[in-house]
């Protein structure tokens, strides 16, 4: 338990020196320009539609049986006219990720957050901002009428020095949605790991694609061609060309969505 709670604590200070970098990043130039209204996917479920709305970076919008799901909210999107959310999922604690004050700003009374052990210890903040769950990357639990399964995200070889991944396995989770019959996969900040390449059945996927702390758009391609996701949008992409991604998978049975996410005109 010492040794997990340190593993935590380290993790907290690897966040803040990423915040640091990320807010030098974000200048109002980068921020999102694009019109939310217009990124907007319906899938035919086996219990209903489901709509899909890539926002920004890593952050995307579902909405479900009249219910509204942000996944990883950051303030650097434009959130303008969007309702608040009833469930609030968080991959991992680095603050492009997880953002309190988007958080706070999404959450309602009866709002509900979903995230690993590391992200509920960071928010602390229950009753404020919602009641917690907690699932690992290698649990399943329902939330919400919603079964969600952690699924391990984790860098393989980057990192800041050898023995430091950017990304420790066991603290952040990637995470699948089922609604029915329709599997949606969000990958959080992992390079191509076993546990990723071994996916079934799974209907939409994000994928991250900036290195060096994830796969590169190349790697994800090779990833994806492994699970063979029917839909796959590249997200979290700073600094890397989607369009790799796509040109990679093409004759591959993969349906690929490039969407503007990183603030481009």
């Amino acid at each position: 338990m010492h040794k997990q709670i340190h593993k935590h604590a380290r993790y907290a200070a690897v966040a803040a020196a990423v915040a640091v970098s990320l807010s030098l990043l974000a200048a109002p130039a980068l921020r999102a320009q694009n019109k939310v209204n217009d990124q907007v996917d319906v899938i035919k479920t086996s219990v209903g539609e489901l709509r899909i709305r890539p926002l920004y970076h890593g952050s995307v919008m579902l909405e479900f049986g009249g219910k509204v799901i942000h996944v990883d909210p950051w303030s650097q999107g434009d959130y303008t006219g969007l309702p608040p959310a009833d469930l609030i999922v968080i991959t991992h604690t680095h603050a492009d990720h997880l953002d309190r004050s988007m958080v706070d700003k999404l959450h309602k009374p009866s709002t509900l957050l979903v995230g690993p052990p590391a992200v509920i210890d960071t928010l602390n903040c229950a009753p404020a901002c919602g009641d917690a769950t907690s699932i690992s990357d290698s649990e399943k639990k329902v939330v919400m009428g919603i079964p969600i399964e952690g699924v391990p995200m984790y860098n393989l070889v980057q990192g800041s020095k050898p023995g430091e991944p950017y990304h420790h396995k066991g603290i952040g989770s990637g995470f699948i949605l089922n609604f029915g019959d329709t599997r949606v996969y969000f990958s959080g900040d992992t390079e191509c790991t076993p546990e990723m390449r071994s996916l079934k059945n799974i209907t939409v996927a994000f994928l991250s694609m900036n290195p060096p702390r994830t796969e590169s758009p190349i790697e994800a391609a090779a990833c994806a061609n492994a699970f063979k996701p029917k839909i796959a949008y590249p997200y979290h992409y700073r600094g890397s060309k989607p369009e790799d991604f796509a040109n990679a998978l093409k004759g591959s049975g993969v349906e690929v969505r490039l969407r503007k996410l990183e603030g481009e005109s």
